[in-house]
């Protein structure tokens, strides 16, 4: 077994020499060019099936659906973690990966499309529920809010150059070079998975009843906060690159890089926040820029505006989605498998049913009516924070005199 030796870096910056071993460093590329596909796809799938004569509610579904069936799948992925490496997990996914998007080449009809998104959906699961466990396990505990932050840079980093590149390649070239590139980020993924070290798996004996359940009641409220925040995202994934093109603007990518961009300056920057800060209070201020950005998004207009959005937005999320994670995991102890398969399956149910919902709410209202309830959304989730999570804490922990 060759052991996960550290990359070189500066001997004065300890934590990093923990933190950047070789299989965190092949576990993130081989993450970056998986997520690529779906990022890619963010704002030129809705345009696409627009294109074909799908309806706003099929897009809805189309988009939605993915979040669904990894929904299914996660948590018999997260409990056979705890005896099966990660390893084998993210080849099978990305295989999976590269399967399905070489279908969307041929595919045209709703139900064909429905087929296929849910494939994805399943190489989903497989593949960023066993990243992310194997992150978890090799991150030193000490560090490891700034190694779940340092982590999801491969999200964020993808996130702020994929979506222009797809509409780059559908403007400059067709919809068949678009899914050649899926197919390429599919098997780069693949080959950088199949480097890994290999993991030998020692299950502790006479683990808790609860630790081999497929769901961990433990990961549950952190989850929920997710749950929420996910419901804005998987709406604006689906719907507006559609709002943009509606207002005139043909490239809706700057709005999501402006996004990437502050995130990515967020966790590179300020990583140790995550470490050295009392949680609740990154929490709030973080999980308020959700409902002043849908609720600037419902009055915007024009690409500056939309940009504005990105940041705001951005902000908050640089900090908040890692800070739940590292929660996460200090409540779970050693049964990390199944507590990210809880964790990952409820943030993939608020990506699939926000699209099906909003998209029922756009039907019957406008784009600035359906900001304003991701707005309320938003809200929504502060308040379980505040009167639920917050609350509950304090009663478990009183202060003492």
């Amino acid at each position: 077994m060759k052991p996960d030796t550290p990359i070189a870096v500066n001997p004065r910056s300890g934590s990093y020499r923990k933190i950047l071993t070789r299989d965190f460093v092949l576990c993130f590329f081989s993450q970056f060019a998986f997520t690529s596909v779906f990022h890619i796809l963010i704002p030129t799938l809705p345009i696409y099936l627009s294109r074909l004569g799908s309806t706003e509610v099929e897009i809805g579904v189309l988009v939605g659906v993915i979040g669904v069936s990894s929904l299914i799948f996660r948590p018999l992925v997260g409990r056979a973690l705890l005896r099966i490496p990660e390893k084998r997990f993210m080849i099978l996914g990305a295989i999976l990966m590269t399967l399905s998007s070489a279908a969307y080449l041929w595919v045209s009809s709703f139900w064909l499309f429905l087929i296929v998104r849910i494939l994805q959906g399943i190489s989903l699961a497989l593949f960023y529920t066993a990243t992310i466990t194997l992150v978890a396990n090799i991150s030193p505990e000490e560090h490891r809010g700034q190694t779940i932050s340092y982590y999801y840079l491969a999200f964020n980093i993808s996130f702020a150059l994929s979506p222009s590149l797809g509409m780059l390649l559908i403007n400059h070239f067709n919809f068949t070079v678009l899914f050649l590139a899926c197919i390429g980020l599919s098997l780069c993924s693949l080959f950088i998975a199949d480097k890994l070290g290999p993991r030998v798996m020692a299950p502790p004996k006479n683990r808790p009843p609860e630790e081999d359940s497929f769901f961990s009641r433990k990961a549950l409220s952190p989850s929920i906060m997710v749950f929420f925040i996910h419901i804005i995202w998987g709406t604006l994934t689906a719907f507006f690159p559609l709002y943009a093109l509606k207002q005139g603007v043909e490239n809706p990518g700057p709005f999501f890089a402006s996004y990437a961009i502050i995130i990515i300056l967020g966790r590179a920057l300020g990583g140790r926040i995550l470490d050295t800060h009392d949680r609740e209070k990154v929490i709030f201020p973080c999980m308020t820029t959700y409902i002043i950005s849908m609720t600037i998004l419902s009055f915007s207009k024009t690409l500056p505006m939309f940009i504005l959005v990105g940041v705001i937005w951005g902000i908050g999320n640089a900090f908040l989605l890692p800070i739940i994670v590292a929660e996460v995991l200090d409540r779970v102890g050693p049964a990390r498998g199944p507590a990210m398969g809880t964790f990952t399956a409820i943030s993939d149910l608020g990506i699939g049913i926000g699209p099906v919902i909003m998209g029922v709410v756009l039907r019957f209202t406008d784009y600035p009516t359906m900001f304003l309830f991701l707005a309320f959304t938003g809200l929504i989730n502060l308040n379980y924070f505040f009167f639920f999570m917050r609350k509950r804490k304090e009663a478990r922990c009183p202060a003492t005199e």
